[in-house]
C-alpha cells in the first residue's frame, strides 16, 4: 500500500478514536452543579453521603477514573480499579491495579477479591461510582465456589477458540462469577451505585458490557448449558464448571439478580461512549478530506474472513458502479467479528479480516481497507489491526509470502509484519470495539 493511502486511513481511524477518549466521555456526562453531582440527567446531593467511592474494571477505566477524580476533587473518599497491564495512569486517591486480558490471571483475581471486600462494607450513606469499559469481564475474575481461576481460564480459552460471541462468552462469565451479572450491585447494596459504561459490545446492551456488574441479568444457567451444547464443549469443559452449570439449572445455586430485583432501585447505569460515536467522528474527518461518506453499520458481527468477503464486495461494487456510494468514497463499519482458530499462527480478528480482504481485493488497486481495534491491541499482538488493498496480495507473492497459507494458519500478524502494513498505536486506554474503513478512489475498476 502506498504511504498516502495508509496515512489517510490512519487519520480517519484516529479521528474516531479521539471521539471516544474515556476521560472526555466522562466529563461530557458527569459534572458538579453547586453541591450536587450531575450524572446524565440525574442529580445526587453529595451532602447526603458520608463516603464517595470510585471503582471499576476495564482497559479504558483508568482515564475514566481520572476524570472522576478531577470532577470530585477533595470530595472523593477512596477508590480501587483494575486495568489491563500497561493501561494504568497515575491517580491521586484511586488505587490502580493491573491484571491479565483477555485470559484472566492471578493478579486480576486478587484485585477483584480486594475490591469486593471493600464494597461489602458499604452502607446507605455511601455513593459508589463505577467505571466499566471493554475488557472488564476478564479483569474482574471472581470464581463461584468451588471453582478455581484455572478452571475459568480454561473455559474462557475454549469459548474464544471456538468463536463464541461476546454475548455468549459473557453469559457464561456471569454464571461462573460472584461479581458479574448484577452481583456487584448486590454486594454494594444498600449503597447508591452509579455506573458509567464505555461500550465495547454491539448494540450497547448494558447487561453485556463488562458482563454488567451492576445491571440486571436476563441470562440464565439454562442459557449457559445451551451455549455448551451448541459448541460441543460438554466433554471439553472442566468437570466442576459443567457440574456448577447443571446445579444452577437444578436450582441448587442462586441465580444472578434479575430485572425487578429491589437491589437495583438505587442503581443508575449510563452508556457514555460507543462504536457509533467513533464512526460518526471518522465520517466527519473523511468528509473533511474530500470523501463522500457512508456509515454502513455499527452492528457488524460474524466470522472475520466472511465479513471481509462482504465488505470487499461492497467496495468493489462502489468502485465499479458507484453504488451504494460513488468514488471518491469512504465506507465505515464497526462492531466485533470472531475468529475460529484452526491454525498455529499469530494474529487477531482485525488482521485476519484485512488478510481475507487483501485476497478478495486483488486486482482492485483503488480499493483500500483498514480494520483495527479501538483498544490498540488486536488479539494477542501489539498491533491494533492492519492495512490492505488491491495490490497487497501481489506484493506478498513477489516476496515469496503466501496470503492463502497465512490465512489458513491464522497467521495474519506475520503476514502484515513482513509487508510493513500493521497499524501499531500502543495502548489507547479506550475500547469501543473495532472500526473498519474502506476507501474507494476514482477509477477503482482497473481490472
Amino acid at each position: 500500500m502506498d504511504e498516502k493511502t495508509r496515512k489517510t486511513l490512519k487519520e480517519i481511524f484516529m479521528a474516531g478514536l479521539k471521539a471516544v477518549d474515556p476521560e472526555e466521555a466522562v466529563k461530557r456526562h458527569v459534572s458538579m452543579v453547586d453541591d450536587r453531582l450531575k450524572v446524565g440527567e440525574r442529580l445526587y446531593p453529595l451532602d447526603s453521603y458520608e463516603r464517595i467511592i470510585v471503582t471499576g474494571f476495564g482497559k479504558g477505566t483508568a482515564p475514566m477514573a481520572k476524570a472522576l477524580e478531577d470532577i470530585l476533587g477533595d470530595l472523593l473518599t477512596d477508590g480501587w480499579i483494575t486495568v489491563k497491564y500497561g493501561h494504568g495512569v497515575p491517580l491521586k486517591k484511586i488505587r490502580v491495579m493491573e491484571a491479565g486480558h483477555p485470559v484472566p490471571d492471578e493478579a486480576g483475581l486478587q484485585a477483584t477479591r480486594f475490591i469486593l471486600e471493600q464494597l461489602e462494607d458499604c452502607t446507605e450513606k455511601d455513593l459508589v461510582l463505577c467505571a466499566f469499559s471493554g475488557g472488564g469481564s476478564a479483569l474482574s475474575p471472581a470464581p463461584r465456589s468451588p471453582l478455581e481461576l484455572s478452571e475459568k481460564q480454561e473455559t474462557t480459552r475454549l469459548l474464544l477458540e471456538c468463536g463464541a460471541t461476546i454475548f455468549e462468552l459473557n453469559s457464561m462469565r456471569k454464571h461462573l462469577s460472584v461479581c458479574k451479572g448484577g452481583q456487584l450491585a448486590r454486594i454494594a447494596n444498600p449503597a447508591t451505585v452509579v455506573s458509567l459504561f464505555l461500550s465495547d459490545v454491539v448494540g450497547d446492551p448494558l447487561d453485556v458490557i463488562a458482563s454488567g456488574p451492576t445491571v440486571p441479568d436476563p441470562s440464565t444457567f439454562s442459557d449457559c448449558l445451551e451455549i455448551v451444547k451448541h459448541y460441543g464443549l460438554s466433554t471439553k469443559l472442566p468437570v466442576r464448571v459443567l457440574k456448577l452449570l447443571k446445579d444452577g439449572v437444578a436450582g441448587l445455586i442462586e441465580e444472578t439478580p434479575k430485572p425487578g430485583d429491589s437491589i437495583f432501585e438505587k442503581v443508575q447505569n449510563l452508556v457514555i461512549g460507543s462504536n457509533r460515536a467513533a464512526l460518526v467522528a471518522s465520517s466527519l474527518k473523511a468528509g473533511e478530506l474530500g470523501y463522500k461518506t457512508l456509515i454502513l453499520s455499527s452492528f457488524i458481527q460474524g466470522e472475520a474472513r466472511e465479513v471481509a468477503q462482504v465488505l470487499s464486495a461492497i467496495g468493489k461494487e462502489a468502485a465499479a458502479s458507484g453504488e451504494p456510494i460513488s468514488p471518491p468514497a469512504c465506507i465505515l463499519a464497526g462492531g466485533e467479528t470472531t475468529v475460529s482458530i484452526r491454525g498455529a499462527g499469530k494474529g487477531g480478528r482485525n488482521q485476519e479480516l484485512a488478510l481475507a480482504a487483501a485476497i478478495s481485493l486483488q486486482g482492485w488497486p483503488k480499493v483500500a481497507l483498514l480494520s483495527a481495534g479501538t483498544d490498540g491491541s488486536d488479539g494477542p499482538t501489539n498491533a491494533a489491526g492492519a492495512f490492505a488493498d488491491g495490490n497487497t496480495r501481489e506484493e506478498a507473492l513477489q516476496k515469496g509470502i503466501s496470503p492463502e497459507g497465512h490465512l489458513a494458519d491464522n497467521d495474519s500478524y506475520h503476514f502484515f509484519e513482513a509487508l510493513g502494513d500493521l497499524l501499531i498505536t500502543g495502548p489507547t486506554r479506550t475500547n469501543v470495539m473495532d472500526m473498519i474503513c474502506l476507501l474507494i478512489e476514482k477509477n477503482g475498476n482497473n481490472r
